[in-house]
């Protein structure tokens, strides 16, 4: 009974302490409450908002997690990855939250940055204190401030979460907040090339960035519904990880400072996507890139991977997705095939069709880089024991071909068949492909048809059987 009064009381100084930030959400003019409206812009996909409850001071934490030490610890990550590219140069952001308030703390709980910049370079910083991060629940918007510029309370700057741009420049020494159409940071780290994520280091490396994003295709048609990346299945907790592509493409306008040297940029092409779950999975290849020679809005996105699915069984999935000129061609194992060919590194070959709904079509991707040159940049990702470890190995020099065929259906075969003349698109090119292996093991090529275990496959099918159904009743309607 004492356990049970000592439980309450604590409830309601944790919810009449989460009440008093809510109403200092109200009226401070370096707090804002997190969006009402669901969407930030019409493109915005599906899961762009986090899948947990930050630790964070701001947040009204739940009776559960202190009325039991085991309830909701299971092992969580989210991470969210960003991508732009220069005419000569690639960077990538990558965030991550690990085991967010975990009760009693994780061994493994982390909030951490990562960014990968010019030949190769590599800056990682991350503290074990999770109650810095937040981020919104229907919006992309997160961030974490590891250190505070001289001169500013500490105490009353950690109760805070998104700020203006002008207050976050003025008082934030280290750290980083991320809008849906806005970035900023200063990440002050360590050579993630070297030692652990904490060991000390003579040599400071920094990365400053300051920019606006515009999007151009979320995941499905500009003028459509934006989609589920691993289709409506993935608010299931049960198939995780989770995968969503939350701007296949967009256009960037700002700065990016390297260790003191600066890249300016206007309409530079910008990816973002974003991954939760308990880690990734097991086996893995991507590969992305939207900054095809001679083309405006072209964009592509592939990947794979060996995941757990429920009773103990395993399956190895697979998509490639198009961004074509505001059309969204993708082949996934529900309404097509998909085929892959990963060496254990330097060469990456896709095929995809798609032989349902009313744009059936066939695509061919090949990225090449040679091992000799190009040996990749071995890099940190979330693992389901040991935590954040280098896991994968990636490159943004990958030489990218891209060929885009329109299918017709062939009475004599009884099957789909390219349509006569020219393709969509005709051996696209680009030398600044993004292409990744990871965990493993990587012994020798890996080559697999895309497989989809039923009822999974059925489940999946559901929506687009449901369009075609009512197609065919609004034609007989009429």
């Amino acid at each position: 009974m004492r356990r049970l009064l000592h439980l309450c009381v604590f409830w309601l100084l944790q919810t009449g302490t989460s009440w008093s930030f809510s109403r200092r959400h109200k009226t401070s003019p370096n707090l804002s409450v997190e969006p009402i409206e669901p969407k930030a812009f019409p493109l915005q996909t599906p899961h762009s908002g986090r899948h947990f409850l930050p630790s964070h001071p701001a947040y009204r934490q739940p009776f559960w997690r202190f009325s039991s030490k085991n309830r909701g610890n299971a092992r969580f990550t989210e991470g969210w990855y960003y991508r732009l590219t220069l005419p000569d140069v690639s960077f990538a952001i990558i965030i991550s939250i690990e085991d967010p308030g975990h009760r009693p703390p994780s061994d493994l709980r982390l909030a951490c940055i990562q960014v990968v910049g010019p030949r190769d370079g590599y800056i990682v910083q991350a503290d074990r204190d999770d109650s810095r991060f937040w981020a919104w629940k229907k919006q992309q918007g997160l961030g974490c401030n590891f250190e505070y510029k001289p001169g500013y309370d500490k105490q009353v700057m950690k109760t805070q979460t998104n700020l203006s741009p002008e207050v976050w420049r003025k008082t934030v020494q280290s750290g980083f907040q991320i809008l849906p159409t806005h970035f900023l940071g200063r990440v002050r780290g360590r050579d993630g090339t070297v030692g652990g994520l904490f060991d000390e280091t003579d040599k400071v490396c920094t990365c400053d960035f300051d920019f606006q994003v515009k999007p151009l295709c979320g995941w499905g048609d500009v003028n459509g519904t934006q989609k589920s990346t691993a289709g409506w299945l993935a608010s299931l907790e049960v198939f995780e990880p989770h995968w969503q592509v939350t701007m296949a493409d967009a256009r960037a306008s700002g700065r990016i400072t390297w260790n003191n040297q600066t890249y300016n940029f206007v309409d530079a092409p910008f990816y973002a996507e974003k991954n939760w779950g308990a880690a990734l999975p097991t086996k893995w290849y991507w590969t992305q890139c939207n900054s095809f020679d001679g083309y405006e809005q072209l964009s592509v996105t592939a990947g794979g991977g060996i995941r757990s699915i429920p009773f103990g069984r395993k399956e190895a999935l697979g998509m490639v997705s198009i961004h074509y000129n505001g059309k969204m061609y993708e082949a996934v194992p529900w309404t097509g095939t998909m085929r892959w060919k990963v060496s254990t590194w330097g060469y990456w070959e896709l095929e995809g069709n798609c032989t349902v709904g009313d744009r059936p079509f066939e695509a061919r991707i090949v990225y090449e880089c040679d091992p000799g040159e190009i040996k990749g940049l071995v890099f940190r990702a979330p693992t389901p024991d040991e935590g954040m470890v280098r896991f994968c190995k990636d490159t943004f020099e990958a030489k990218t071909t891209l060929s885009l065929w329109e299918l017709e259906w062939h009475p004599a075969s009884k099957s789909y068949v390219r349509k006569k003349g020219p393709p969509l698109i005709d051996r696209a090119q680009s030398a600044q492909g993004g292409a990744e292996i990871g965990g493993g093991p990587w012994w020798d090529e890996w080559e697999r048809v895309s497989e989809l275990k039923q009822p999974i496959r059925a489940l999946l099918r559901l929506p687009v059987r449901l369009k075609t159904l009512r197609k065919r009743m609004k034609r007989r309607g009429s």
